[in-house]
């Protein structure tokens, strides 16, 4: 079936003359053209991405510049509303995402749409392991160990007033009564707060009350984000292993590293029968500490850990990861994906690592 796309300009004026030249001394943007194959996640888009399909009316975008626009959007930190602004403005962003200066610019309206549909097909997890297997044909080291942490995202959503339920983060098993309170609590919030973001949830961690989400990470040995899952805030570690787990490859994760929290029988079970290696750090318990060789076994660990803490503290400091503005659980995903896949491209060795 044909697709009817707004036309980019294929003749090449004196302006585009300017801009490809101009675009040539931004490196990372023409070391990263040279990595992907953007035609081939093109055709993956185009085969799950709905819109363009109809002749008659308003043409669409095409999903490719849509996609290239929300990561130029992540590297430098932008809303949708300031990324529209600066494509129009950015020489350099606009040859990379295929406009010419005389094409127009999506909104952030139409941003924002792209992202929900795509989110509504469940499709951003699919399009950071495509993006992973294009990095290994160009070198990304294939290792077989997944390491696996979590973090908290914040929401600025979070329903106003009293009668809120707080989670202590480290409480495996809830009372049945805190989530009876809960769920009454937010059904309450819906009918009162209607533009709060209702799937976040409170959660205590070293003494400060957050509201939001969590996200869990599994890269491989060398800090390559692999998969990503999201929970509500107060959601348990160890409850976050096993959607994770099933999101990577068996061959990249033959052993999966994490720490106590991730400690469970039911996890170290499904890792024993899925074909990986069981190395989340031994807990100690009031009546039976850990033995020497479960000691040793948990500095072994740690050791290896610091790559996920790495990526970690790569995600806040180039993307200013650990807040959102979406709200919902599955747009806060999407985010999540989309700033995994910004982490891998821009930690690709020989692209180049600075945006400047």
């Amino acid at each position: 079936m044909p697709r009817h796309f707004k036309p980019h300009s294929v003749q090449m004026s004196f302006g585009q003359h300017y801009i490809d030249a101009v675009a040539s001394k931004r490196r990372f943007y023409v070391e990263l053209n040279k990595v992907m194959n953007w035609e081939s996640l093109r055709q993956q888009l185009l085969e799950i991405y709905p819109v363009g399909k109809r002749a008659r009316g308003q043409k669409a975008y095409e999903p490719l510049l849509l996609f290239k626009m929300l990561l130029v959007g992540q590297w430098h930190k932008l809303s949708d509303r300031e990324l529209e602004l600066y494509v129009w403005d950015t020489l350099s962003a606009r040859h990379f995402c295929g406009l010419a200066m005389e094409d127009p610019v999506p909104d952030h309206s139409t941003l924002s749409r792209f992202r929900t549909r795509l989110v509504a097909l469940g499709a951003w997890d699919g399009l950071l392991e495509t993006v992973n297997d294009q990095l290994r044909t160009r070198g990304m080291a294939v290792t077989e160990g997944a390491i696996v942490d979590a973090s908290l995202t914040e929401s600025p959503y979070a329903p106003k007033g009293g009668g809120r339920v707080v989670v202590t983060e480290d409480r495996m098993e809830r009372r049945r009564e805190d989530v009876r309170d809960e769920a009454v609590y937010h059904a309450t919030k819906r009918q009162t707060h209607p533009n709060a973001d209702h799937d976040g949830r409170w959660v205590k961690k070293r003494n400060q009350t957050i509201y939001g989400y969590k996200k869990h990470v599994a890269t491989d040995e060398a800090g390559m984000i692999l998969a990503v899952h999201t929970t509500p805030a107060n959601e348990h570690d160890s409850k976050g292993l096993v959607p994770l787990i099933q999101k990577v490859r068996t061959q990249h994760r033959q052993e999966v590293l994490a720490d106590k929290g991730y400690k469970s029988k039911a996890n170290d079970e499904f890792l024993a029968v899925h074909g990986s290696r069981s190395r989340i750090m031994h807990k100690g318990y009031r009546n039976r500490p850990m033995n020497a060789d479960q000691l040793a076994e948990n500095r072994e660990i740690s050791r290896k850990r610091w790559v996920v803490e790495r990526t970690f503290g790569s995600l806040k400091r180039w993307f200013g990861s650990g807040s959102t503005q979406l709200k919902g659980l599955q747009k806060v995903h999407a985010e999540h994906v989309i700033e995994a896949i910004a982490h891998n491209l821009k930690r690709f060795p020989g692209i180049a690592m600075s945006l400047g």
